[in-house]
């Protein structure tokens, strides 16, 4: 992503956050981000999907323990805003991409799920050039990332010879679609607000 955090992370707040690097929950993020090419390396070379499938549930595992962590111990800071929602991103389009060119996911949704966060990656100079921070979070947001990251793992746990693979398949496809739909009309949403904001904000000079 860029400088500013995921439309759809939890970011309110992100610029009185203190300027903490060393904090257990960004330690987390930074595991998590070591994750990434290793989970691409499973899907695409190896084809190990057992592994991928335990990868995929341990990032979600810890993706809600740094939050947790955050709070408990108050370690919010400037990068774990930043970080935490850059990893989200990675994971769901390096998993959406190796499951493209596996030919499990077919191109068109590849090309709505990452499509859509480029979309608003170009709503966000409509907010800088007024000088104003980003949207606020729509949570319904936030539950569609949920659902597509709950359904990619199941849809790679399909891919095994193991009693629930049907189920996987099934679980996965349904979480897909639910989660997609309401990730296309969040996004909606917030090009919605981006064109009310430069229509009833002038830019600053």
């Amino acid at each position: 992503m860029e400088s500013q955090p995921a439309l759809d992370a939890d970011s309110s707040g992100g610029s009185d956050r203190p300027d903490r690097i060393l904090t257990v929950p960004n330690a987390l993020s930074m595991v998590r981000l070591v994750g990434v090419p290793l989970l691409l390396w499973l899907l695409l070379v190896r084809h190990a999907d057992g592994w991928a499938f335990a990868l995929l549930v341990l990032s979600g595992v810890t993706d809600w323990a740094d939050g947790k962590l955050a709070r408990l111990l108050d370690q919010y800071s400037r990068l774990g805003a930043l970080l935490d929602p850059l990893v989200d991103r990675l994971y769901l389009v390096a998993t959406v991409g190796a499951l493209l060119v596996r030919g499990i996911l077919p191109w068109w949704v590849a090309v709505l799920l990452i499509g859509r966060d480029i979309v608003l990656f170009f709503t966000l100079p409509v907010y800088r050039k007024r000088g104003l921070p980003p949207p606020d979070v729509i949570y319904l947001g936030k539950a569609a990332t949920f659902a597509l990251m709950s359904a990619l793992p199941w849809l790679v746990a399909g891919q095994e010879d193991w009693a629930l693979a049907g189920f996987g398949r099934a679980f996965g496809w349904a979480m897909l679609w639910w989660g997609a739909a309401v990730y296309l009309w969040t996004a909606a949403l917030y090009v919605w607000r981006a064109f009310a904001v430069a229509r009833a904000v002038p830019a600053a000079r």
